[in-house]
C-alpha cells in the first residue's frame, strides 16, 4: 500500500487529467499528480526518452529494465519488460537480465550497454574501460541518450520505492 494517498484526480486541473488519461491513470502517475508541474515535465522527458532520439529501443529497454532490477523496483521491472517485448526484446533476454553476464542472448552492443548501466547505477561513474567499450558502439547522441535513460529510470525507480507505489495488473502497467 502506498505510503501516502494517491492524488484525488477529481480535483486536478484539466492538463493533469489529460496526461493521466494518456498514461492509463497508472499508479505512479496518480502519485506524481500531487505536483502537477513536475508531473507534466516528468512525462515530457519520459516521452522523449521512449519516443525520440536515435538510441536503439531494444538497448534502451534492456538498460531501463536492468536499472529497475538493480534499484529493486518491481513495478519498473514489470512495466519495462512489457515495453521491451513491444520493441523487440526477446523473452529470453528479459529472463536473462538478472544475470546477463553469463547469458549468450545479448549482442556486443547490448552487453556493453548493460555493463555501462550496471556501473552507472552502482558507482559514481562508469570506469574508463566500460565507457570506451560503449562509446565505440554508439554515436555521441545515442550514448547521451543511454546515460540519460539510465539516470531517469534510477530516479523513477527510487520514486516508486520511496512511495511504495502499488503494483497494477500487468495489462495496466505503463
Amino acid at each position: 500500500m502506498a505510503r501516502i494517498d494517491y492524488c484525488d484526480t477529481s480535483k486536478s486541473n484539466e492538463r493533469t487529467r489529460e496526461i493521466l488519461g494518456k498514461n492509463r491513470n497508472a499508479n505512479i502517475f496518480r502519485m506524481m499528480a500531487h505536483s502537477p508541474s513536475y508531473f507534466e515535465q516528468y512525462c515530457r522527458l519520459g516521452g522523449a526518452i521512449r519516443n525520440k532520439g536515435e538510441l536503439d529501443p531494444v538497448v534502451r529497454e534492456l538498460a531501463i529494465t536492468r536499472t529497475g532490477i538493480l534499484c529493486e523496483a518491481p513495478y519498473e521491472i514489470v512495466a519495462h519488460k512489457r515495453i521491451g517485448r513491444n520493441v523487440g526484446v526477446t523473452d529470453e533476454q528479459n529472463a536473462a537480465l538478472e544475470d546477463w553476464k553469463s547469458a549468450t542472448c545479448f549482442n556486443e552492443t547490448q552487453r556493453a550497454a548493460l555493463a555501462f548501466t550496471d556501473e552507472i547505477v552502482a558507482m559514481r561513474r562508469p570506469t574508463d574501460a566500460t565507457f570506451k567499450a560503449i562509446a565505440t558502439k554508439l554515436t555521441p547522441a545515442a550514448l547521451v541518450e543511454l546515460q540519460l535513460s539510465v539516470g531517469f529510470y534510477i530516479m523513477t525507480s527510487k520514486f516508486l520505492e520511496t512511495f511504495e507505489i502499488d503494483m497494477q495488473p500487468v495489462s495496466e502497467v505503463v
